[in-house]
């Protein structure tokens, strides 16, 4: 006799952005707002038994700098749960440095574009589910969807859709979808470009940019047709003055309300 089937686990995951050490909320890229100290954050998100989480350090690529391994190093000792980081890699010592770190995932976005061999190598010797990239999408001018690189300031020759193609056969082993015209918005998330996108390869999709509510991480999920999901506002902000207080759902209330059907 067989028991019932194990329900499926999400991976709900805060995405932290780092600038000049500090823990800051952007909106669509811009104006970045200091929030608090990332290590305190992390902690209360250890309490909080959260799945992983994403550090970006977004003043890296703006500086045209490379990681801060140091502060990365502090963070990743604090974090009690699997990190993903991402800002400023642009070497394959870079990559081998945030592992010696404690970051189990590298995040890349204009390196991948830019140097897509470091992909292909860092693939083949790290393996695929290490690397994640970030596809940083909003319309150009003609109002056609692009991926952009350098923090969403040039765009590339791809649209979503081909850029996910293209990193996966590079070597990607997981894509974040990240909606820059959504980004810290409330809007939710573009439910129509994740679903194209995630239904294009066959690497886990995250979902990112926009969330306002938990509502919106099952509907990226059932209808978007995300692996994953990640937010920022959401889980940094409360209220509708945006209130500074990290928080994050229980594991028992997202398996009943927001992802009862999985």
């Amino acid at each position: 006799m067989t028991g019932a089937p194990k329900k499926r686990r999400v991976r709900v995951i805060p995405s932290l952005l780092i600038s000049e050490g500090g823990l800051v909320k952007t909106t669509r890229f811009k104006d970045p707002k200091y929030v608090g100290d990332p290590i305190n954050a992390v902690k209360i998100f250890n309490d909080k038994e959260v799945d992983e989480i994403a550090v970006i350090d977004i003043s890296a690529t703006r500086q045209g700098r490379g990681p801060n391994f140091e502060h990365m190093a502090e963070i990743a000792g604090e974090a009690f749960m699997p990190m993903a980081y991402g800002g400023g890699i642009r070497k394959e010592a870079d990559v081998e440095k945030v592992f010696q770190a404690g970051g189990e995932k590298v995040i890349l976005n204009t390196a991948a574009f830019e140097m897509p061999e470091l992909l292909t190598r860092c693939a083949k010797r790290y393996g695929s589910q290490s690397l994640v990239v970030s596809i940083d999408v909003k319309r150009n001018w003609r109002r056609r969807w692009r991926a952009y690189k350098k923090h969403g300031t040039e765009p590339t020759e791809f649209n979503p859709v081909s850029a996910a193609r293209h990193l996966q056969d590079l070597g990607a082993g997981e894509i974040v979808l990240h909606n820059i015209e959504r980004e810290g918005t409330y809007q939710g998330y573009d439910l129509h470009l994740l679903s194209q996108v995630a239904q294009a390869v066959t690497i886990p999709v995250v979902a990112l940019g926009g969330a306002k509510d938990l509502s919106d991480l099952g509907e990226a999920i059932q209808e978007g047709h995300a692996s994953a999901v990640m937010a920022g506002s959401l889980f940094v902000f409360h209220g509708p003055h945006r209130a500074v207080l990290i928080n994050y759902p229980e594991q028992q209330r997202l398996e009943a309300e927001v992802f009862p059907d999985l």
